[in-house]
């Protein structure tokens, strides 16, 4: 009864209800990431509901994380991110399980994790990883929603394979911009919690299949003028060396 009680206004939406809550709490998602994305999306995620959720993040709290890396406190630095995220996670909702993996995501350990979960959120800083989560989702047929953040811009699409193009579709390699800027890792929290909450959205409606998912497009979102652009994306490339 209490749990009810805690999802009441989501269980007010015709498209969730009771059936669409019962749904989530059998499903999972996993987040490669408790930084800057990850923080927005794990804690939304936990307060819808979604049953098991998996943190994946092999860094330490910083100072330099916490004007944008809400799920962690000054009490937290020096503490691993996955347990600090675990933690804070089971605070707001101890009705969910937790899995920590308190290391990086590697082509050792992928398979075997991504495996697991149902959708996956990359919500990791490098394209290094990026292009390594979109390999690991391709092969294991996983659709995942990409994030990314810099200055005071963001951008996310859901990719689901055999469906729409991959990342190494569209970014055959690192943007130039990203190469080019110096300043590319200084960003404004507030655009992380924007693109973070976005993609916390997108994997549930992908988990309880309503709306329409960001498939095929990419949302770009520019905070220092407000501008929001949906750009619809062509198709798979045919000569991908990943998902063709």
């Amino acid at each position: 009864m209490e749990e009810l009680e805690r999802y009441k206004r989501q269980l007010l939406l015709d498209e969730i209800g009771e059936e669409g809550q019962n749904l989530l709490k059998t499903k999972s998602c996993l987040v490669v990431g408790a930084g800057g994305l990850g923080s927005p999306a794990l804690f939304y995620l936990a307060a819808a509901g979604v049953g098991t959720i998996g943190i994946i993040d092999g860094d330490e709290v910083e100072i330099t994380n916490l004007n944008r890396q809400i799920l962690h406190k000054t009490r937290d630095i020096g503490v691993a991110k996955s347990k600090s995220a675990k933690e804070k996670l089971l605070e707001l909702n101890p009705y969910i399980n937790v899995c920590e993996y308190n290391f990086f995501l590697d082509k050792e350990n992928g398979d075997e994790i991504i495996k697991k979960y149902d959708v996956i959120i990359d919500a990791c800083d490098n394209f290094e990883t990026k292009f390594l989560i979109n390999e690991l989702c391709i092969r294991n047929n996983k659709a995942f929603i990409h994030g990314g953040i810099y200055n005071f811009k963001g951008q996310l699409t859901t990719i689901i394979p055999g469906k729409t193009l991959c990342l190494k579709c569209l970014f055959e390699d690192v943007p130039k911009e990203v190469l080019q800027d110096d300043k590319r890792k200084g960003v404004i929290g507030a655009i992380a919690g924007v693109i973070g909450s976005m993609q916390a959205l997108e994997a549930i409606k992908y988990l309880l299949k309503i709306g329409d998912l960001l498939s095929g497009y990419m949302l770009e979102v520019n905070g220092l003028n407000m501008k929001i652009r949906k750009i619809k994306l062509p198709g798979p490339n045919k000569d991908c060396p990943i998902c063709s």
